[in-house]
């Protein structure tokens, strides 16, 4: 089996290596000093896995790497407009997409797109629910240097599809990322699993990036905590009002939350380093469907604004 990873980053980095490791031929997409670094020394991994260091091949475009079984992507979901022309080549062919991102992603809704994830349904034009492979991330990292990567929280890939059609493609990559070391989970409701993960994303994200947090400084601390809190709330209203969701212990998930390792969210590292933040895929998308529905979120609105303040303001 070949598997094209697009987007090398903290956690494509780690899938890659412990990819790589147990014998799978991997190609990745990475820019900059850290795909020079990967092209000179390897890719090196600090994980749960133990020290990994593999040896890749890596490009700056996918369509430099030549064919391959699946594609996992795991790029920022704002970052879909620059590597539309890379995945084009790929669309409605027999290889498996694999969204791994934080956010809605285009499959989620497609009539009528949400132009805060797919405007004008671009996306969703490409790669019909038979090619695709829903992910789920429970995994922290960040990129340490160019071409190291330090792994941590876990390795749970809850892994779905949209239609019977696409469960050869499930099993196949499940299987791969299985004989890796990594932990997939095949998910009968995907569509759920995405929507508890978004809820999550969009107040701790959000509020440790506004109030310049850690994870578990930002649960141990009443004022922070009962932001978080607020945020998810109307984010899983809005999931009830799509019929996605059902009642859910918020409680329980700051809790679960707070026994993780005490990371920067990607948010944070984002703010901290004036990269573009994973604005419209988590929060954005958010607000769009709490207008749909006539679910007021005034917390979310809130965060959204004052987070595309302070971008805007770079």
């Amino acid at each position: 089996m070949r598997i094209g990873i697009v987007g090398a980053g903290a956690i494509g980095g780690f899938i890659a290596a412990a990819l790589s490791q147990a014998g799978v031929q991997v190609s990745v997409v990475a820019r900059g000093a850290h795909l020079a670094a990967i092209q000179r020394d390897g890719l090196r991994v600090e994980s749960d896995l133990g020290t990994l260091h593999a040896r890749l091949d890596a490009s700056e475009d996918l369509r430099d790497a030549g064919r391959f079984d699946a594609l996992l992507l795991t790029f920022k979901a704002h970052q879909w407009p620059a590597f539309i022309p890379q995945l084009t080549p790929f669309a409605g062919t027999d290889v498996t997409i694999a969204t791994l991102q934080n956010g809605l992603p285009f499959w989620f809704l497609r009539h009528p797109p949400l132009r805060s994830v797919d405007p004008g349904g671009r996306i969703a034009a490409l790669f019909p629910d038979e090619q695709i492979v829903g992910g789920v991330v429970h995994v922290s990292g960040h990129i340490v240097r160019p071409g190291v990567i330090r792994q941590s929280g876990g390795m749970r890939y809850p892994l779905g599809v949209l239609t019977e059609a696409a469960a050869p493609r499930l099993e196949s990559l499940a299987a791969a990322m299985r004989g890796a070391g990594l932990s997939p989970e095949i998910d009968t409701d995907i569509r759920a699993t995405t929507w508890l993960k978004l809820v999550n994303n969009a107040g701790l994200n959000s509020v440790s990036a506004l109030r310049r947090m850690t994870l578990r400084a930002m649960l141990d601390d009443a004022r922070a905590r009962a932001d978080v809190r607020g945020i998810m709330e109307e984010a899983l209203e809005i999931g009830r009002a799509l019929g996605v969701v059902g009642a859910v212990d918020v409680e329980a998930r700051l809790d679960y939350a707070a026994r993780l390792s005490d990371v920067k969210t990607s948010m944070l590292q984002d703010l901290e380093a004036h990269r573009p933040l994973e604005l419209d895929p988590i929060l954005g998308s958010l607000v769009e469907l709490g207008e749909r529905t006539r679910v007021e979120a005034p917390r979310l609105r809130d965060a959204y604004e004052r987070l595309r303040e302070i971008e805007r303001s770079w």
